[in-house]
């Protein structure tokens, strides 16, 4: 995080009070070796900035940039000058599997630098993810089972069971008591992000297994997703975590209202570019090249 956060405050620079990157220099900051492969992200995210409703120039305006080759001459090859909202956009349609783009895509969200703020931001953003990977899960289990038998009825039965493996005999019912959870409420909204990827990987190994053997029948999908949710369960033990004993987290959905206004700003707050066609930035303005 350190790191990351100092590698992407070396290489900010402004024009006319507006904060930017150099589409050379993120390309590097995110993990990319080819600018080719670099390049398609960066037409992604221009299609997502007209989208949006933005001018493509104000946001992604073309520079030169000069280089030395061996033989001591220079040629000049093409670069862009990068708002910060922008880079957010790139950021958003970068190869997810990358740290740099998990990272980025908060960094950019942000409008102030301040680490604290950009890690507050990742926490958020990494527990929405988490319940959006349990929705999937979920999802897939519900369509499994329902394709070998098992009505949505038989489903809520399964879900609830494996809840009580995993929160050692406390039924969801009984953790919505314990965690103050109104009862026309997901459980799941409230719960910690680490208890969430703990419901995510037990219902992704019942779908695997569900799957793989072709089970049917509630009773046997049943055994196998509480054998799983315990197992779970014995993990977190081992590493000092008791689910049931976590305390709640903030409503999911007033968080997701809550990103959802700050990244909504982005491109007001971001600024405008001027797109002249020159490489250099005004005098006076931050240049780090």
């Amino acid at each position: 995080m350190h790191r990351l956060h100092k590698n992407f405050e070396d290489y900010v620079n402004t024009a006319d009070g507006v904060e930017f990157w150099y589409a050379r220099d993120l390309q590097v900051l995110l993990g990319y070796q080819k600018w080719d492969n670099f390049r398609k992200v960066i037409t992604k995210a221009k299609d997502a900035c007209s989208n949006a409703g933005q001018n493509v120039a104000d946001h992604f305006p073309d520079v030169g940039k000069m280089v030395y080759l061996g033989s001591g001459s220079e040629r000049e090859i093409p670069d862009m000058m990068l708002t910060r909202y922008a880079c957010y956009l790139i950021a958003q349609n970068g190869d997810p599997r990358k740290e740099e783009i998990a990272f980025a895509q908060s960094y950019f969200a942000v409008q102030t630098r301040k680490q604290e703020r950009i890690e507050e931001h990742i926490e958020l953003v990494e527990r929405m993810r988490a319940r959006e990977r349990l929705k999937e899960s979920e999802t897939t289990l519900s369509r499994n089972i329902y394709e070998r038998g098992v009505d949505s009825d038989g489903f809520a039965r399964i879900r609830s069971k494996g809840d009580k493996a995993l929160f050692g005999g406390h039924t969801t019912k009984d953790m919505k008591q314990r965690l103050a959870v109104a009862n026309s409420r997901p459980l799941a909204d409230f719960l910690p992000t680490v208890t969430i990827t703990a419901k995510n990987l037990a219902t992704e190994i019942t779908n695997f297994n569900v799957e793989k053997d072709d089970m049917h029948g509630e009773a046997r999908i049943t055994g196998e997703h509480v054998v799983n949710n315990r197992d779970v369960r014995e993990l977190l033990l081992k590493r000092g975590i008791t689910p049931e004993a976590l305390p709640p987290e903030e409503d999911l959905k007033k968080l997701e209202r809550r990103v959802k206004k700050q990244e909504k700003h982005i491109a007001g707050d971001a600024g405008r570019l001027p797109n002249n066609g020159s490489e250099t930035p005004q005098e006076g303005d931050n240049v780090h090249r």
